[in-house]
């Protein structure tokens, strides 16, 4: 890591969980900025930003497709009873 490139005297290190937070967006946007703050920390990620920043920020890197949709996944090929 380069030092002298850091800004603010702060680094940036990812951490790779070993889980993931498992919230829904209508979680994630009625979250407090406190909670919204310590999950970013505890992964290593930016808690810079005002709260929309940041909620849309934990979103982004937290929920995936099926989260996002669930159905997105199912078996095109079953036909509903």
């Amino acid at each position: 890591m380069d030092v002298g490139n850091r800004k603010n005297d702060e680094a940036s290190v990812f951490q790779m969980p070993l889980h993931y937070p498992r919230y829904s967006r209508e979680d994630y946007q009625d979250m407090p900025e406190w909670k919204l703050d310590r999950i970013l920390a505890d992964y290593g990620l930016s808690t810079y930003g005002d709260l929309a920043h940041k909620r849309e920020f934990a979103m982004g890197a937290f929920l995936w497709i099926s989260t996002h949709n669930p159905k997105f996944y199912q078996d095109k090929s079953s036909t509903p009873n």
